[in-house]
């Protein structure tokens, strides 16, 4: 029976193979005097992984996270392989555990310049890889040689061995054991009140949809808040004087809180005795609102008339119309006298001179009866200045004016007869 070799001795082969062909191209001279860096099996080309192509180009992205992650791991878009991990770094900086991780990727594959990267598992002891997300709209641009993805747009997915640890703390120091008391209490609080628990639910949901709907009052109420916080943060030391100030005031206010109180109480008392005696004096006051109501629509109607009046009121005995007359030192007078309509007025017993005529070559013989004509405008008596005046009505007289008796006396003082 034939014997395989086991597979430690067929690593040590490979191994030897290995190291029998540097040391053969180095005496050869084959191999430069700088060999190429061979830290380990790990960085041998692992068959079947991605095609890279002719032109590949070289994307770093900063992972928070990078456990179980080796070089020549694959980067996946979308599930397919396009590229592969070429290395793992710290990231620059003082005080920096951050992880670059050098992503080369087939030159044929065009991502977004803000694309993300993101730690996964292939499966639940699977491999670890990249995989590249595009964002869900394009912001414009590409993925070139030498773009970095920053530790903003990379996350990692939950690990194996944190869902192991929390369903272990669950299972042995969690609270499984009070899942069967919650439950036992839950039932004994919603049982048989199934239609009010329905109806606090759609008020709920009610509240719920109508805050929803006032989103923007809201976020403007808080944005107000904050501005009047800030208002009164700034004016700190106003407001710590104002209530200083307002201290004695209210220091003040509780040593009279007893007048206060006995204040209101006679207020109360008074409201009532007033309420009383308007509903005791309605009919009255209702009265007496409807008889000055002519004497108000009077007051209206008159109009610009009464505060004239009380204008030449104010003014007496020197008002307008008297002023009109004062001409320069002296006063002028006018007394204008209006007989009733219907009343003849009697001119006075003056005896009066007829004019004789003037005999003319034609005719110089006076006319027996001479028709003089009147004065059309005769100058007025002085005994009828301050008496009934020349006037006649032209209307059909109804009553005579009854003359004064003339009387003749002899003064005794030597006075004037009349």
């Amino acid at each position: 029976m034939t014997t395989l070799p086991s597979r430690k001795a067929l690593g040590a082969g490979a191994v030897g193979a290995v190291a029998l062909g540097l040391g053969i191209a180095v005496v050869l001279g084959a191999v430069p005097a700088n060999p190429v860096r061979f830290d380990g099996i790990e960085d041998l080309p692992l068959p079947g992984g991605a095609d890279l192509g002719s032109h590949p180009y070289t994307v770093t992205a900063e992972l928070d996270d990078v456990l179980s992650l080796v070089p020549q791991s694959a980067v996946k878009v979308n599930d397919v392989a396009v590229g592969r991990v070429t290395a793992i770094e710290l990231g620059t900086g003082t005080g920096t555990w951050t992880a670059r991780v050098t992503l080369k990727i087939n030159g044929d594959v065009r991502l977004p310049a803000d694309a993300g990267a993101r730690l996964e598992q292939s499966s639940l002891l699977g491999e670890k890889y990249i995989q590249l997300v595009a964002p869900r709209k394009d912001g414009g641009g590409r993925l070139t040689d030498g773009s970095v993805i920053p530790l903003a747009r990379t996350n990692r997915n939950t690990e194996v061995e944190e869902v192991f640890g929390a369903l272990s703390l669950l299972l042995n120091g969690g609270g499984v054991n009070q899942l069967k008391t919650i439950t036992r209490e839950l039932n004994a609080a919603l049982g048989g009140r199934e239609p009010e628990v329905r109806s606090m639910l759609n008020r709920v949901n009610t509240l719920v949809t109508n805050l929803d709907a006032h989103r923007g009052d809201i976020t403007r109420a808080l944005d107000g808040l904050n501005r009047l916080s800030a208002t009164l943060a700034g004016r700190k030391k106003d407001v710590d004087t104002v209530l200083t100030g307002l201290s004695p005031g209210l220091k003040t206010l509780e040593n009279q809180r007893g007048s206060l109180l006995t204040m209101l109480r006679a207020l109360d008392t008074l409201s009532g005795v007033a309420v009383s005696t308007i509903d005791a004096s309605k009919k009255d006051m209702v009265a007496d609102l409807k008889a000055l109501a002519p004497t108000l629509k009077a007051l209206a109607d008159a109009g610009a008339d009464l505060p004239e009046s009380l204008q030449v009121l104010l003014t007496y005995p020197f008002t307008d119309e008297v002023m009109r007359g004062i001409k320069g030192d002296y006063l002028n007078t006018y007394l204008h006298l209006a007989a009733a309509p219907g009343t003849e007025v009697i001119p006075p017993l003056i005896p009066r001179t007829d004019p004789t005529p003037t005999p003319s070559p034609s005719n110089p013989e006076p006319d027996p009866d001479p028709d003089p004509e009147p004065d059309p405008d005769p100058e007025p008596d002085p005994a009828s200045r301050g008496g009934a005046g020349t006037h006649r009505d032209t209307q059909s007289p109804r009553s005579a004016l009854p003359l004064p008796p003339v009387t003749t006396s002899t003064p005794q003082d030597g006075g004037e007869k009349r």
